[in-house]
């Protein structure tokens, strides 16, 4: 293990963290706030990365050790400084550490009991929350890969450790092409949405922060009613749009605006995704119709898509639906988005394929003797990726149930315990009852809340990528 190396890069990372930090600071000025929270953990953020980099050597090639080490420890030690405003701002420790790892792995879950207050919650800092989803949203290693070239060839296994795509697809031969590729994709369509949300009539500062909470599928909003204060069926059909693109897979966007809309339809995970959206909003709207009418179609669309998506977006109260409307919610907090989109989850990608595992093993206990690969389109998936996909999902539903126990000894009851692990490891945002979308995590335990950040992190980077740090032949030379 090469700690030197590992050091250097997330100095690398905390320098490129600081200078972030001025945006935000920039913003402060703008709206003549206090900016010294900025100020101050901007430079001792890049101070600090200045030191770990003084060793800096060459990098020549990079093993899946380090890489590891550095996407884990990298992610962690940006979540942990991007707190230091939440600390200077006047908000504990801990619970800015929460509503730091909320906003980089684009959970949405928070801990702020009113937003709006701007004694407590100035624009600057409700800015900064989204603006660390939206830096989150796509990747901060793969963001780091697409400014340092250099990194291009050892940094291969850096990329894979952060997007571990079950399959695999590079768009160019060089990750840093790729890595360009996606953030240009990224950034095209926070600005489209952007503008298109302001000339819906919401306010320049308001559109720039749900674009960045839409795109990343991050789901802050600088108002408690989240997209329900705007009162605006047209931002609500606007945003649902937005949240479906962000719950796809990026490379797919890529090839459509090069080739042509064919591409959605040829891809079977991209199928399998509207399909679910469909039938996950025709059941909720069955659910809801007697009580809410034509309504229901709005807002079971738009929660259906923002939970799928995790995004975590609100329009209603969801938590006082019938228990019908909610359970179809709770399933689809552990779906997810597509692989290769800034949605969290298990991916609609290994939903799919452990479906067609399935129905192999169903096929081959009639016909032992058959010989039936499993395809993802025309591609045969290859027997070492399934055991893989079945890995993650026990680890997946095992850290779900840990979290939940320890959650529920905490004093939690059981739904919102269960429904707290389910949308902290699947990077969603709200639960129900006492974190429901009316609510917020404030009141959790402060050991529940630690177990929470723990799920957001390890559920960011897809689990695999945390939990190979505590082999120990992992740090052994």
């Amino acid at each position: 293990m090469n700690y030197n190396t590992i050091i250097n890069l997330i100095g690398a990372i905390l320098r490129f963290l600081g200078m972030t930090m001025l945006v935000p600071l920039v913003v402060a000025l703008w709206y003549n706030e206090n900016y010294n929270p900025f100020l101050i953990s901007a430079v001792i953020t890049f101070v600090v990365g200045i030191v770990s980099g003084l060793k800096a050597h060459e990098i020549d090639d990079l093993p899946i050790k380090e890489s590891f080490a550095i996407v884990a420890i990298g992610w962690f030690s940006v979540a942990l400084f991007g707190s230091l405003p939440y600390t200077l701002s006047g908000i504990s420790p801990l619970d800015a550490l929460f509503e730091s790892m909320s906003g980089f792995t684009t959970t949405g879950s928070t801990i702020l009991p009113a937003i709006e207050d701007c004694s407590n919650n100035p624009m600057s800092l409700l800015f900064w929350r989204s603006f660390t989803q939206w830096l989150g949203g796509m990747g901060i290693i793969v963001l780091f890969l697409a400014i340092l070239p250099k990194l291009a060839v050892a940094g291969r296994d850096l990329f894979r450790a952060e997007v571990p795509d079950p399959i695999g697809d590079k768009l160019r031969p060089r990750l840093s092409q790729t890595a360009k590729i996606l953030w240009s994709v990224y950034v095209g369509f926070s600005a489209v949405e952007v503008f298109v949300l302001w000339l819906s009539g919401m306010t320049f500062y308001d559109a720039l922060c749900t674009a960045f909470s839409t795109m990343s599928t991050g789901g802050f909003s600088p108002h408690s009613e989240s997209i329900a204060f705007f009162q605006s069926s047209l931002i609500e059909y606007i945003v649902i749009f937005f949240m479906f693109v962000a719950g796809a897979n990026f490379a797919l966007h890529y090839w459509v605006l090069r080739g042509g809309a064919n591409h959605l339809f040829r891809d079977s995970e991209f199928r399998l995704y509207t399909c679910i959206v469909f039938g996950a909003t025709l059941l909720t709207v069955l659910v809801l119709w007697n009580t809410h009418g034509f309504d229901s179609i709005r807002l079971g669309l738009f929660q259906v898509v923002t939970i799928i998506t995790t995004t975590g977006f609100t329009t209603a109260d969801f938590d006082a639906w019938p228990n019908a409307a909610r359970m179809v919610l709770f399933l689809l907090m552990f779906i997810g988005g597509c692989a290769g989109s800034t949605g969290g989850g298990m991916k609609v990608v290994r939903i799919l394929l452990l479906i067609k595992y399935g129905y192999r093993e169903l096929f081959r206990s009639l016909h032992p003797k058959a010989i039936l690969p499993v395809r993802l389109g025309r591609q045969m998936v290859p027997q070492g990726v399934m055991g893989a996909i079945l890995s993650f999902f026990i680890l997946y539903i095992f850290i779900f149930a840990v979290a939940s126990l320890i959650l529920s000894l905490l004093g939690m009851d059981p739904v919102s315990a269960t429904s707290a692990a389910a949308t902290a490891l699947g990077n969603v945002g709200p639960g129900f009852n006492i974190i429901g979308p009316a609510a917020h995590f404030g009141g959790v335990h402060p050991i529940g809340k630690l177990v929470l950040i723990l799920c957001m992190w390890i559920g960011r980077l897809e689990i695999f990528t945390v939990l190979v740090l505590l082999i120990p032949d992992f740090w052994r030379k």
